[in-house]
């Protein structure tokens, strides 16, 4: 089966409407680009972590309609435009056959697998582990955070692999795949409990610790919290975001246990100063590493607390 493209160039007040407007005349799928895009006028669409552009559009927009061979692409053009109230007569657009193709082997050709710290390999199910002897995770792209090719997943797992949890608690929250939940029990942590907010990473979490040989423990906050799971942690690792992490301050830093430690990461460099202040009256917190402009924080409760004279 082939396909054929319908490229349209249009602003970015059009974009949107066209777009949606484009699925609702039959497009099997549409995509938005920077018509300038390789040029001197490209203009980079992105946003903080969190603060992500609402519009995924540019002043120049480019809209790609991905139709069939045998669709009429003249009539679901000027249907989608009127739609929209926009004279098809002025749209500047061209035709784009897309050949026929193993769409899986070329989804799985872009994902590779990762070496990350000294020695662990993130590897997809479609490839052989390039050094067995590592510690190997077996973990496919899915719609859960966590494949290891982000900075802060990999500052994480650099950090857990330095400090390797041998015989202890541990804690993921917002555990997402359960990626650094799976490298902490691998690298011999006794027990690990992941949390998450979305149901979804906790069923993508349990089928990938199942496939990994991982004994761990996934719940949602709620759950978490009216389990009877009120022991602390030898180490406790969040991967989120600087606004939650520093909500979450009391709690995650209560989750540690005497002598324990926290390990946080989804902060922007420039972000570390306030995330430190807000964990500060609880436990002090410093950059353990940074990359990409990213960075992970750690810091460790002492081990015993002397009482105050009284």
């Amino acid at each position: 089966m082939s396909w054929i493209e319908i490229v349209i160039e249009v602003a970015r007040s059009e974009a949107e409407a066209l777009s949606d407007a484009l699925i609702e005349a039959g497009a099997l799928s549409v995509s938005v680009e920077d018509a300038d895009l390789g040029t001197e006028a490209e203009q980079p669409l992105f946003g903080e972590p969190g603060m992500e552009p609402t519009e995924a559009a540019w002043e120049h927009s480019r809209v790609v309609a991905l139709t069939e061979a045998g669709a009429d692409q003249a009539a679901m053009l000027a249907t989608a435009a009127a739609a929209c109230g926009i004279d098809p007569a002025r749209l500047t657009h061209v035709l784009r056959p897309v050949a026929d193709q193993d769409w899986v082997r070329l989804t799985q050709s872009q994902f590779e697998p990762i070496h990350i710290g000294k020695n662990i390999w993130v590897v997809p199910s479609w490839h052989d582990a390039p050094d067995p002897t590592a510690l190997v995770l077996e973990l496919d792209p899915g719609l859960a955070f966590g494949t290891g090719s982000h900075p802060t997943t990999r500052l994480c797992m650099e950090w857990l692999e330095a400090h390797a949890p041998v015989d202890a608690t541990v804690l993921d929250y917002g555990c997402g795949s359960g990626i650094l939940a799976m490298v902490a029990k691998k690298l011999g942590a006794a027990t690990v409990l992941g949390v998450d907010i979305d149901p979804q990473a906790i069923t993508s979490a349990r089928e990938n610790s199942a496939r990994n040989d991982c004994a761990i423990d996934y719940y949602l906050p709620e759950e978490f919290a009216t389990a009877g799971l009120g022991q602390t942690f030898d180490v406790v690792v969040a991967n989120i975001l600087s606004s939650p992490l520093k909500l979450m301050a009391p709690m995650l830093a209560g989750r540690v246990a005497a002598g324990g430690a926290l390990v946080l990461s989804g902060v922007l460099a420039r972000q570390a100063e306030e995330v430190c202040a807000a964990y500060a009256p609880f436990i002090a917190m410093t950059v353990a590493a940074e990359r990409d402009g990213w960075v992970a924080l750690a810091g460790r409760l002492p081990a015993t607390t002397i009482a105050s004279a009284g």
